[in-house]
């Protein structure tokens, strides 16, 4: 059909980490073991339209740098961020799985993610970004923005913004290979070439992973393999003093098996079921510094498609794809006097939705979507005095299907030492149904066309405490949401279902606990824990949990240079019990259930065993714990890697 948008008006844990959170700011930027007292300048990309100073920022901040990654040794991205406050993630299975990743209680399609400053969220997987198939080769920093963001970002960012950078060339000509292989019959290998002179920079690279991996079911022995190859390329250059240019192209795909509930008793089965998941990104943006630097001028241009290949023992199963186009400008102004910043934002973006060959309620699906958003964005920041920061940002929506939508944000930063300061925020922000929530048709689900946005207040609270020379630092962050017209699956006695409006408050309520003590220069703990209340109004009026919201999480990681080339890094991610549905044979009505709360450790190494060869180790889930994220799908046991990197 052809539609047409009008405009309508597991319960155990370590002792030692309750001690160690007690004991030792969020989850920092960690360029060398000890404490670097250049982080006060580390540059925030995210938390403002013009990149801004970490010190002036009031919102609640974590920031995985270069060499943490290095020395995490993970093979994707959501893995990293079981460590950062206000984060969950549920991976339905093995890896390459569908996997979804919260922050702060919210849905996984309220946080908005960026890759080089593009836009990652796919609007054919209902808003959420494909975390299964987003390796971490080759990102060379990630920075969470907890906390709403749709003032400045728009209807994705109802939750936060979580912003990955990949590694650009910096110096002469550069090459790196690496390649390692483990457990489960898992390879990966990859190649970098990179150029950087004084007026440009260019920088190529390739990574592919294979593995076997295991049988999600509870029962059989198939096993539900994955394979991913994602190049990206990026590259300056500098066209005047004042002028640059830049690129940015990455191209993703992937397979990955997985198993169904072909007989309906709430539990998957083994099945020869797959999807084929590709997409391409390409991003050009003009930068403009006037020359006395008060005047910034940035013009981007992105576009982003999206294409998902359902299979069935072999035989196309349906399809969805999508297509995100954006224009952005934004302009800014600085004064010197009272540290003040202007920005102004315009943008225009064009999704198109396409699905084919799903199935509900005895029709096939042949949808054909497209939406159109306009918006402006003012932002103003400045510092009354040299212990306060204030900010202030607003955005204006107008799209061809909702009515125009208003979102603003407030914050302040308040110094009361060199070693504390206090932080606040207050915002509004808005999340726009998803066109699967609206037009998709999949087994038992069919959209919802009369949705409305869900809409949201918030405030939060943070403090900031340093010691110890910098050695010891503690960051303690209090939030509450109220989340309106949330968009909820309704289930029919059938288990047919759609998506629906509820009235009544969800609130999303917490405390996000983190910190890093360098107890030697050779040797540093970094702690965090969360404590989650997400709960919801039910058919009934009732208030309920939310599903796979656990309530505590909490993670140690312990950085040990054993000696000069040998770093042994090992880490802790406690996940709380959780909530989750059941879907007992028909007409046994769904039930909800507990999922034990559960503790993975990983043990890393590595070893440099020259300036260009680095060979590494990691053991994942050494307690060979097992655990599940989503209800009836198993995940991975004990399982190990091994690798060597050279640099050329």
């Amino acid at each position: 059909m052809k539609i047409t948008l009008n405009n309508p008006h597991r319960n155990h844990f370590f002792g030692y980490v309750t001690a160690a959170v007690c004991l030792s700011a969020p989850l920092v930027s960690q360029p060398s073991l000890a404490a670097d007292s250049e982080q006060l300048q580390e540059i925030l990309v995210s938390a403002s339209l013009l990149p801004i100073a970490r010190s002036r920022s009031a919102s609640a901040v974590s920031v995985i740098d270069r060499e943490q990654l290095k020395n995490r040794l993970a093979l994707d991205v959501s893995d990293l961020l079981r460590d950062v406050p206000g984060m969950s993630v549920s991976r339905s299975g093995v890896m390459g799985s569908q996997t979804q990743v919260r922050m702060r209680g919210a849905e996984a399609n309220h946080v908005l993610v960026l890759i080089d400053g593009i836009e990652a969220n796919d609007p054919s997987l209902g808003d959420e970004t494909s975390w299964a198939s987003l390796s971490a080769a080759d990102v060379q920093r990630i920075e969470v923005l907890r906390g709403p963001q749709s003032a400045l970002y728009g209807s994705d960012a109802m939750a936060g913004v979580i912003s990955i950078e990949t590694t650009r060339a910096s110096q002469g000509s550069t090459a790196q290979l690496f390649s390692e292989a483990g457990s489960f019959s898992t390879h990966r290998s990859g190649v970098a070439l990179g150029h950087a002179a004084r007026d440009y920079n260019i920088r190529l690279s390739a990574s592919h992973l294979e593995t076997d991996g295991d049988n999600i079911a509870r029962s059989g022995d198939e096993k539900d393999g994955y394979r991913n190859t994602t190049i990206n390329l990026t590259g300056a250059l500098d066209l005047s003093r004042q002028l640059k240019a830049s690129l940015t192209a990455r191209d993703h795909q992937s397979r990955n098996q997985f198993d169904a509930d072909d007989d309906y008793d709430g539990l998957v089965e083994d099945r020869d079921r797959s999807t084929d998941a590709d997409s391409t990104m390409l991003g050009l943006a003009l930068n403009y510094k006037s020359v006395d630097n008060l005047w910034r001028h940035r013009l981007a241009l992105s576009e982003v498609d999206f294409d998902n290949h359902n299979f069935n023992a072999g035989a196309s199963d349906g399809t969805t794809a999508s297509t995100k186009t954006r224009y952005q400008y934004v302009g800014s102004r600085v004064w010197d006097n009272l540290q003040q910043q202007l920005s102004f934002l315009a943008e225009a973006e064009r999704e198109d939705y396409r699905q084919a060959g799903g199935y509900a309620y005895g029709s096939d699906a042949d949808t054909v979507v497209e939406r159109k958003t306009e918006s402006f964005a003012l932002e103003y920041r400045l510092d009354p005095s040299e212990q306060l920061t204030l900010g202030i940002s607003g955005r204006h929506d107008g799209n061809d299907r909702f009515y125009d939508a208003d979102t603003y944000r407030l914050e302040a930063l308040y110094r009361l030492s060199e070693r504390t300061q206090l932080r606040s925020t207050y915002a509004t922000a808005i999340k726009n149904p998803t066109f699967t929530e609206l037009f998709g048709i999949f087994s038992g689900f069919a959209g919802n066309p009369e949705l409305q946005p869900e809409s949201s207040k918030s405030w939060s609270l943070g403090v900031d405490h340093s010691a110890m020379g910098g050695d010891l630092s503690v960051s303690l962050n209090f939030y509450t949401a109220r989340l309106e017209d949330e968009i909820k699956t309704v289930y029919a006695p059938d288990y047919s279902s759609s998506a629906e409006n509820f009235s009544g408050e969800s609130q999303r309520d917490g405390i996000e606990l983190a910190s890093r003590m360098a107890l030697t220069p050779e040797l540093v703990l970094t702690a965090a824990y969360t404590y989650t209340d997400a709960t919801e109004t039910d058919s009934a009026s009732a208030e309920v949990k939310e599903l796979r919201r656990p309530k505590h999480t909490a993670s140690l990681n312990v950085a040990w240079r054993a000696l000069p080339n040998l770093l042994i890094n090992t880490n802790a991610q406690y996940n709380g019990s959780q909530a989750d549905l059941y879907f007992p044979p028909w007409p046994t009505p769904m039930e909800t259930v507990t999922m034990e709360a559960y503790t993975l450790v990983a043990v890393h190494a590595n070893y440099s065993a020259t300036r260009q060869l680095d060979i590494y180790l990691k053991v994942d889930n050494l307690l060979d714990e097992d655990y599940e994220d989503v209800f009836g799908y198993q995940t991975l046991g004990l399982g190990a890697r091994v690798g060597a990197r050279y640099n050329f």
